[in-house]
């Protein structure tokens, strides 16, 4: 089955065959860019763009891919950053990379958490104002603010830590420069039960593997 979507051309499989897209995009360079077509399926990641920028990364070959409404990131393990930008079919593009990339994978988007448990509204320290959301298999920060929203699957993250009932921090595998852990520091607009956190903590102990 196959099905259309209006981000430029942009093709999906459905379940019975190989999930692919491909659509539009354009590569930044330092003082212009170029146009070219951005494609993912289940070999990798490619670019076709003219001479000389056209790539193709199998997915062993990615180091972090970055998803947000509007850009595709690759860092590769020659760490060179690409930059794609264009209307980006985010959801779909979601729904092919987060069982194809493991904690290599950094969803810059609001996704549905999958039956929330614990909603808090957040100010996120040095970044915007917006809610906190821990669902069953994921935790979702979701703003208004372009670019800083997250959806972490719970193997995206390292650990939660919290100084208090109006703070709360949650480390996670998106790297940072040089550094391979991304620590985002929150400040609670309403108190955070110690029970409530335990419990959190205590679930994503239990997903990742560190606790029975």
């Amino acid at each position: 089955m196959a099905f259309g979507k209006t981000a430029g051309c942009i093709i999906l499989m459905g379940a019975a065959m190989a999930s692919a897209a491909q659509f539009p995009m354009r590569h930044e360079h330092f003082h212009e860019h170029c146009d070219g077509v951005l494609t993912v399926d289940e070999k990798g990641v490619s670019f076709a763009g003219p001479k000389k920028h056209s790539w193709s990364w199998p997915y062993q070959d990615i180091k972090q891919l970055t998803l947000s409404a509007a850009s595709v990131s690759v860092l590769t393990y020659k760490d060179k950053r690409l930059e794609f930008t264009g209307k980006v079919p985010a959801q779909e593009l979601y729904a092919l990379l987060k069982d194809r990339l493991d904690q290599r994978f950094i969803a810059g988007l609001a996704e549905d958490a999958s039956l929330p448990a614990w909603t808090f509204p957040v100010k996120h320290r040095g970044g915007a104002e917006g809610t906190l959301t821990f669902g069953a298999d994921a935790v979702v920060y979701s703003t208004s603010a372009k670019a800083e929203s997250r959806t972490w699957r719970y193997s995206d993250i390292d650990h939660i830590s919290s100084s208090g009932p109006f703070q709360l921090t949650v480390t996670t595998f998106e790297r940072e420069r040089v550094v391979d852990r991304r620590s985002f520091n929150f400040d609670l607009k309403e108190r955070m039960p110690e029970a409530t956190y335990n419990e959190i903590w205590m679930q994503i102990e239990k997903k990742n593997g560190k606790i029975n």
